[in-house]
């Protein structure tokens, strides 16, 4: 056996398990995939897929009235009054008109009565009918909210996994200040030593190295606080591994479509409009279920059973009763009216969702429309000030090496450089988060 684990094949094997147990013990999710995931494990996606299916389970409910209803059962009465006890002697077909026979003192008697029925609902005022579009339509407005849902999450997953990367640029951006302090600050003490420099810009300095490494903390806890918002939304608890493939070059966003074509996409795309319209749709057929109330109802039923004084059965003593019923409500005490009342107020309500729902959309898309092209503005303004902030502070580290400019000047150079390639990443990382929050508002 030890032999066994020096062949070829069975150490091509172990490498293998041991990258899959690897890639198990620490995953890592580009932005895809963590899309991906987050879709199949999304717990409040997953409670929208439970809701879909309790839609289905009404729906078979309603489609229930279309079929007879059959029930079984079995009764026992004992009885001394005179005409309840020879109305179970007549049913047991066990009467006797001897002269012994006293129908003022029948006696107790008993009677056993194993019974089938079936009912079958002929008209219900449209009611069951209307019960089933409730339900169907039910289905589909779960269907569409969760449509809504998952693209709020893929937004919600792709803006805070852009902020993710954006913490790790602002990171190195700190990494790098504190660096470029660092080395500044040992040249001036040394200078400092020799006699060449000041006290105070010793210390200005060491003023300006805390700031850097105060704003190191702060991106590093910034990374960590959106690495835990993404593993919320990607269903992973706080102890399973989890990383981000930050490896991708990311591309920004283009704006190929003016904002009334965005407006027409997201009217036909938005499952937000869709539901919103089925939910009209629901009401309307809810207020036909409360005016059915004001109809007839026609039902037809038919039993067959046996009575005797056991449980002994024979079919001559069965008997079988059918006919047909029909009903309707005189008076109900203003409950029907009350429901129809309820149901109007319902789709008037459901009526003016809809108009809000399509105002917030049209909103949503303006909003998300001008953060794109603000953002991508930005752009252009900070990558103009990075490439000058970089420029004006080489001149002025040469200048502060032939003692030229005071440690002033160069603070606030490397000030300008570190908050011009703040305001670049911030406005890259905006454009793409704007981009994902515009698919979202188009119904993308």
């Amino acid at each position: 056996m030890h032999n066994l684990y020096k062949q070829p094949f069975f150490i091509a094997l172990l490498c293998i398990y041991s990258l899959n147990l690897s890639a198990t013990q620490n995953p890592s999710y580009n932005l895809q995939q963590a899309i991906d995931y987050s879709i199949s494990n999304n717990p409040n996606l997953q409670i929208m897929q439970e809701k879909i299916i309790q839609a289905e389970t009404q729906l078979g409910i309603a489609l229930s009235s279309f079929y007879p209803q059959i029930k079984t059962s079995l009764s026992y009465e004992h009885s001394d009054n005179p005409s309840r006890a020879f109305g179970m002697i007549i049913s047991q077909r066990r009467l006797n008109f001897s002269p012994s026979t006293d129908f003022n003192n029948p006696g107790g008697t008993d009677n056993y009565r194993p019974e089938i029925s079936a009912r079958y609902s002929l008209f219900r005022g449209g009611q069951d009918y209307f019960q089933t579009k409730v339900a169907q339509l039910g289905i589909e407005v779960a269907t569409l909210q969760k449509t809504a849902l998952r693209n709020q999450l893929v937004r919600s997953v792709s803006s805070t996994f852009y902020a993710y990367l954006a913490s790790l640029e602002a990171d190195k951006v700190a990494i790098r200040s504190i660096n470029a302090v660092e080395n500044e600050l040992k040249q001036s003490q040394i200078r400092y030593e020799a006699g060449s420099t000041l006290r105070s810009d010793v210390l200005s300095l060491k003023v300006q190295l805390a700031e850097a490494q105060d704003k190191k903390i702060q991106t590093a806890n910034a990374i960590e606080m959106t690495k835990a918002s993404l593993k919320q939304l990607l269903g992973i608890t706080a102890q399973q591994p989890f990383e981000i493939d930050s490896s991708n070059h990311w591309q920004l966003p283009t704006i190929e479509h003016s904002f009334e074509q965005l407006l027409s996409l997201a009217s036909q795309q938005r499952p937000e409009t869709k539901a919103a319209n089925k939910s009209v749709e629901m009401a309307q057929q809810q207020l036909n279920v409360a005016l059915g109330a004001y109809l007839p109802k026609a039902d037809a039923y038919v039993t067959y059973g046996s009575d005797s004084k056991n449980l002994e059965f024979s079919s001559n003593r069965d008997n079988v009763t059918a006919g047909v019923m029909v009903e309707m409500d005189i008076f109900s005490g203003f409950r029907d009216k009350q429901k129809v009342k309820k149901a109007r107020h319902q789709l008037a309500i459901a009526e003016h969702s809809a108009k809000a729902t399509q105002l917030n959309i049209e909103n949503a898309v303006k909003s998300a429309h001008l953060k794109v092209l603000e953002a991508l503005a930005r752009v252009k303004v900070t990558t103009t000030s990075v490439t000058a902030a970089e420029e004006a502070l080489r001149l002025v580290n040469e200048q502060r090496k032939a003692g030229t400019v005071t440690v002033t000047r160069y603070i606030e150079a490397e000030v300008a450089r570190d908050k011009s390639h703040a305001r670049n990443i911030a406005a890259r990382f905006d454009a793409l988060r704007a981009e994902a929050e515009l698919s979202q508002a188009v119904g993308n």
